[in-house]
């Protein structure tokens, strides 16, 4: 099994403890979350670090549940969320940026990855599915946090999907290729 990473991050034009302060509150955390997080809920907290949160992120015609457990890693810094049930972690980062009038706030996701052909297909497609909802939630943070509008329609974008689909191509053919051969 391989370490899967995925990482994301955004320029927010507000103070990092503004920042802060919106993404520990777990309570509002679903006014921002992009419509791939499903059935959110609190089970125990809601601010901060001992927080625990359940929800189903559908993703790639796939959904998974998970029961996240809340760190506070560096108080008013850094965000750690671990699911109870398997490897996937989340890390929320936030940093001054421009003498602390702007914050960078990155999110980085990892995960041991499964594998043969499914983790080969989990490598290749999973971080490029989840980076784009992270830019999802990211810019709903965004939103929420300056009181700057979404643009009403977002148009998905597939050309980071040509390599690796051209690459699944060449591995497939090359795998019946060498069947053929036998």
């Amino acid at each position: 099994m391989s370490q899967i990473v995925v990482t994301n991050e955004r320029i927010v034009n507000a103070k990092p403890a503004d920042v802060y302060a919106i993404l520990s509150d777990y309570k509002r955390r679903e006014q921002f979350l992009p419509e791939n997080f499903q059935d959110y809920r609190i089970e125990k907290g809601g601010q901060g670090e001992g927080t625990v949160v359940q929800y189903r992120l559908h993703a790639a015609n796939r959904e998974r549940n998970y029961r996240m457990k809340v760190e506070e890693v560096v108080k008013g810094k850094v965000l750690r969320e671990r699911d109870y049930d398997s490897s996937f972690v989340t890390t929320w980062t936030v940093s001054p940026e421009n003498g602390g009038t702007q914050t960078r706030v990155g999110v980085a996701s990892e995960w041991s990855g499964s594998s043969g052909i499914g983790g080969f297909f989990e490598r290749t497609f999973a971080p490029l599915g989840l980076r784009n909802i992270y830019g999802d939630v990211l810019a709903r943070l965004n939103s929420r946090v300056t009181g700057e509008n979404l643009p009403a329609v977002k148009a998905r974008s597939y050309k980071d999907l040509y390599i690796p689909l051209l690459a699944v191509g060449v591995v497939i053919g090359f795998i019946i290729s060498r069947k053929r051969e036998k």
